[in-house]
């Protein structure tokens, strides 16, 4: 469930950042959690460094915002499918240092904010999926803009931007709600579930509960937790798959452009990555 920004200056350094965050999520709820950043090899310097003790608490995804050189971490505080109004979003330098633990705070007047998972950043919008809602702010200010909230919905979770500033995002459901994965064009209000060339939607228990989802120009990837697959979706709208289906519970996925795909498993709590050739380790 995860959007991430490669590379140095915080590129490579944080993709793993991000997706080891996600493995974290099965310990205790409220439990101090830790984020490592260790590099591929060959993508830079020999670098590594551990946040913890910081005051995250259930660390759901990191961004890199490549303006303002800082790393986004959304924090759940709670329950995940709670709406208990004390999520909240950490700035990070790229030297590791937590400049505002609380920069975007549920609890703060005016802000709602309840269980934070993916994000994405589109012009000066952060994007922010939030149980049933998509919350809004300024990138640089914090500044809560409208929300878009979707009836139905009950387990908002990744989020991926195109370079057009088109958004997907997936609704991994719960028990009696079955996941969809949606599009929401830059220019529209309502967002739409996605439908294959031969009008399959992708919604439903069949979809195995969609977790992490990535675009890029080759189309959109999605990985499931429930079903542990992973798939491509063409951007002719064809379903191609990638990997599964196995006892994984996949969560974030990211491309590495030509290297190939990272992506988290919570069943082994093990990032992998898909090489180019198709060979993961």
């Amino acid at each position: 469930m995860r959007t991430y920004r490669p590379f140095l200056r915080g590129g490579s350094l944080l993709l793993l950042v991000a997706v080891v965050a996600a493995l974290s999520c099965d310990r205790e709820v409220g439990e101090e959690r830790t984020m490592e950043l260790v590099p591929l090899e060959g993508s830079g310097p020999v670098f590594s460094l551990t946040l913890e003790g910081v005051g995250f608490s259930t660390p759901e995804s990191a961004l890199h915002d490549d303006v303002a050189d800082v790393y986004l971490v959304a924090n759940i505080n709670g329950n995940a499918a709670e709406k208990d109004g004390n999520g909240f979003i950490s700035r990070v330098s790229p030297g590791g240092e937590v400049t505002e633990l609380k920069w975007i705070d549920g609890a703060a007047p005016g802000v709602t904010l309840d269980a934070p998972k993916g994000m994405a950043i589109v012009a000066d919008t952060l994007f922010v999926t939030d149980i049933d809602c998509i919350r809004r702010f300024h990138r640089i200010t914090g500044e809560p803009y409208k929300e878009l909230c979707l009836e139905g919905a009950t387990f908002l979770n990744d989020l991926t931007s195109t370079r057009r500033g088109d958004l997907y995002f997936s609704d991994s459901g719960t028990a009696g709600a079955p996941g969809a994965v949606y599009f929401l064009r830059q220019t529209a209000d309502v967002p739409q579930k996605v439908v294959l060339a031969d009008g399959t939607v992708l919604e439903g228990e069949e979809l195995g509960g969609p977790n992490g989802v990535f675009a890029d120009r080759r189309g959109l990837y999605v990985a499931t937790f429930g079903s542990g697959e992973l798939f491509h979706v063409t951007p002719e709208g064809e379903r191609l798959q990638m990997m599964g289906p196995s006892e994984m519970g996949l969560d974030g996925i990211v491309s590495m452009e030509e290297k190939g795909f990272l992506f988290s498993s919570w069943g082994d709590a093990t990032v992998y990555w898909i090489q180019a050739g198709g060979n993961v380790t």
